[in-house]
């Protein structure tokens, strides 16, 4: 699967912005992986995002506009989602979604 290379460019600029973490970029997923402080923290695929996030929100994200729940090999991965265009087009969901990355990485340990 391909990613947009205008999203995962979105991406990077927002990432960039903040001093305080180190940035890798992996192929994953079918698409761009970025890992944040060797944590996988958010991922394109196609023109959407794969965001990680704390499973605890997932009742609340999953009422937000172009939020897909992410299956994979028939499994529903928890603290995982899609968000489709609609989703974060604007550059407040598109933070929005981001910082929700953001903020579950900081408290996941490394494997």
């Amino acid at each position: 699967m391909a990613y947009s290379e205008t999203l995962a460019n979105r991406v990077r600029e927002f990432l960039a912005k903040i001093p305080e973490i180190k940035i890798q970029e992996k192929k994953m997923f079918g698409g761009l992986a970025f890992l944040v402080n060797e944590k996988m923290c958010i991922n394109v695929s196609d023109d959407r995002l794969m965001c990680r996030f704390d499973p605890q929100y997932t009742e609340g994200l999953a009422e937000r506009q172009g939020y897909l729940p992410c299956i994979m090999k028939n499994k529903d991965l928890k603290g995982y989602c899609y968000v489709e265009e609609i989703g974060y087009k604007s550059a407040k969901d598109f933070a929005f979604w981001l910082n929700l990355c953001l903020d579950f990485n900081k408290k996941i340990k490394k494997k």
